[in-house]
């Protein structure tokens, strides 16, 4: 759950959106605006804050906030 939240705080800093308005559908790109320089900076944010690396293939695949969700829990 830590993770979770942790993963939802950085997608929030880094599209200026409000936790609270994030949802496992929206889009990282279409709805928050996340474009390729704010995609880098999601990834090294979670990595960092977290401590884990996320692999090439699972980055790629990344188009909602329930996405990074589940990228970050099969880390666990």
């Amino acid at each position: 759950m830590e993770r979770k939240r942790v993963a939802l705080e950085v997608v929030a800093e880094v599209s200026g959106v409000e936790v609270e308005s994030l949802g496992p559908e929206t889009e990282l790109v279409g709805q928050l605006g996340i474009d390729s320089p704010k995609a880098l900076q999601l990834l090294v944010e979670l990595e960092d804050r977290l401590g884990v690396e996320i692999d090439d293939d699972d980055v790629v695949k990344l188009k909602t906030v329930g996405d990074v969700i589940q990228a970050i829990e099969r880390l666990e």
